[in-house]
């Protein structure tokens, strides 16, 4: 554990002098507070908390911005230590593949929770002690946005992490992310609602919501948005939430699945890698 932790905090110093964390904060922060801003109008007008509205709106943004960030910081993690020629470098020290591999992962994603629990943390707190304190209910439904948020950050670094251990150019990896991120931020709705166009809505309702689980990014969306009666509500899910077959803790676990899968792949991949 101590060679991990060592590994991780290079990462997160490499973060720090490239000023990784720095932007991704500021714009994390930037953006929330902006939504926070022109979120507050709706609340007054239909009865909606502040904090609950801010939920909905940071989801909508962390689906589309968050595994971007996140495959961009780790797409060569991998395959840059290659073609640097620094990763023979490292094995000389006492650490293996597995070892190398697990120390940068857990840097990188704690880089991603610093900067999006501060910038998101800050916005979230400024709306909610603005209006005179939040509700129980909008705190937690908060705090599970924030945690979630990591959980989807690591599962596209976990992906990061699997493409990096497959190709031999970083100009590859970058393609393969940006490939990545449009599969499953962008074509996968894309491909469920071209499915129930074609077939006039008459899937199962009891199968379609499987297909949702093919994407972690449809997890998030429907733990953050029908997880709570006020979010989900504000968000129109209301008359979905009785349909999903799935409670918030299954949602969990099969966004951690989506961490575990990709990860133990890259492991075994890079493990029988050549340096």
């Amino acid at each position: 554990m101590r060679t991990i932790a060592i590994i991780a905090y290079k990462e997160i110093r490499d973060a720090l002098r490239n000023r990784w964390i720095i932007s991704a904060t500021l714009l994390l922060a930037a953006l929330a507070f902006g939504l926070a801003f022109v979120g507050s109008a709706p609340s007054g007008t239909l009865g909606a908390k502040p904090l609950a509205v801010i939920v909905v709106s940071l989801a909508s943004l962390t689906i589309f911005l968050l595994p971007l960030i996140s495959l961009m910081l780790a797409y060569d993690a991998l395959v840059g230590e290659v073609e640097r020629g620094t990763l023979l470098l490292l094995l000389t020290y006492p650490l293996n593949k597995t070892q190398l591999l697990l120390g940068k992962f857990i840097g990188h994603w704690l880089v991603l929770l610093l900067a999006t629990w501060v910038g998101y943390g800050a916005a979230g707190l400024a709306v909610g002690w603005s209006a005179g304190g939040a509700d129980a209910q909008s705190w937690r439904a908060f705090a599970l946005l924030l945690g979630s948020s990591g959980l989807l950050g690591a599962s596209f670094i976990a992906m990061a992490y699997l493409v990096s251990s497959m190709v031999r150019e970083r100009g590859a990896a970058a393609g393969l992310a940006i490939a990545i991120w449009l599969l499953f931020v962008v074509l996968y709705d894309m491909g469920l609602l071209g499915v129930l166009i074609a077939t006039r809505g008459q899937i199962h309702e009891q199968i379609f919501p499987w297909f949702l689980l093919g994407n972690p990014a449809d997890i998030f969306r429907l733990l953050n948005l029908t997880a709570f009666e006020q979010v989900r509500t504000f968000a129109g899910l209301a008359g979905l939430s009785g349909q999903i077959p799935f409670t918030p803790w299954q949602l969990l676990v099969a966004l951690l699945l989506w961490i575990v899968v990709p990860l133990t792949a890259a492991i075994i991949q890079f493990r029988r890698r050549e340096p």
